[in-house]
């Protein structure tokens, strides 16, 4: 009796610190070696989060994109941990995916068009090495350096989308004959701030302003968000601020 008890506490014990190590914050670095800005992002996760996708990016205040400082591997490279042989089928070794659906919303501003039409990076339109990481399992910081010098008032965005993350308002029956669609489903939220220089290492907080295309067909920014549910739910807060020089 004694041992199945001690047995039954070590079980658990390994399950805590297991549950610990995934709650772990996670600091990411992007671009280190950009003369531009540098900037820190503070990303707590909500209760939905479950290994999203996300982008981070910089526009002036017209719109127009300027760079990005961080894009997931999966999605930075068109190579996901299970290939798709064909439409609605896996293969259990990892290969090149085509979701348009994911981000489109920063891939159209991204504008680097692969030999298929689509603005998702692929295999042969890799965004670089030197800002993309891994999902975080958790919360995490971006310590993150621009290439480019913005203007002094400057927007910073993020673009995040959770796989076959299904509602009442968006179902597998919702666009019953576009595949695009259904590894979606609840399509990309897009969050954004603006950035006044001048206003030294204040932290601003990003709060969303729209969704991408469902399927991932065009670039526009939709702004009803009155289907959304629990892709609202994926972030909890994500502030970003100057890191200022000494």
């Amino acid at each position: 009796m004694k041992i199945k008890i001690i047995l039954a506490l070590l079980f658990l014990n390994s399950c805590l610190l297991q549950r610990v190590k995934e709650e772990e914050h996670i600091e990411l670095i992007t671009n280190p070696q950009g003369e531009g800005i540098s900037l820190v992002a503070e990303f707590t996760k909500g209760p939905a989060y479950n290994h999203p996708c996300m982008a981070i990016w910089l526009e002036d205040l017209e719109g127009n994109y300027l760079e990005t400082l961080l894009v997931t591997k999966y999605v930075a490279t068109g190579i996901f941990a299970h290939g798709e042989t064909q439409p609605g089928k896996w293969n259990i070794e990892p290969g090149s995916v085509r979701r348009p659906a994911t981000l489109p919303y920063w891939a159209h501003k991204r504008d680097i068009r692969a030999s298929d039409g689509l603005y998702i990076p692929s295999p042969e339109t890799p965004v670089p090495d030197a800002i993309t990481a891994a999902t975080p399992k958790g919360n995490f910081s971006l310590n993150t350096r621009s290439t480019v010098f913005p203007p002094k008032k400057f927007r910073i965005l993020l673009e995040i989308n959770q796989a076959w993350d299904s509602n009442r308002y968006w179902t597998n029956t919702s666009y019953s004959n576009d595949p695009d669609y259904f590894g979606s489903l609840q399509p990309s939220l897009v969050y954004a701030a603006t950035i006044d220089t001048e206003n030294g290492d204040d932290p601003v907080f990003l709060n969303p302003i729209g969704h991408g295309h469902p399927s991932g067909k065009d670039g526009k920014l939709f702004t009803d968000l009155t289907t959304l549910t629990t892709a609202k739910e994926i972030i909890h807060s994500v502030s970003v601020s100057l890191k200022l020089k000494p």
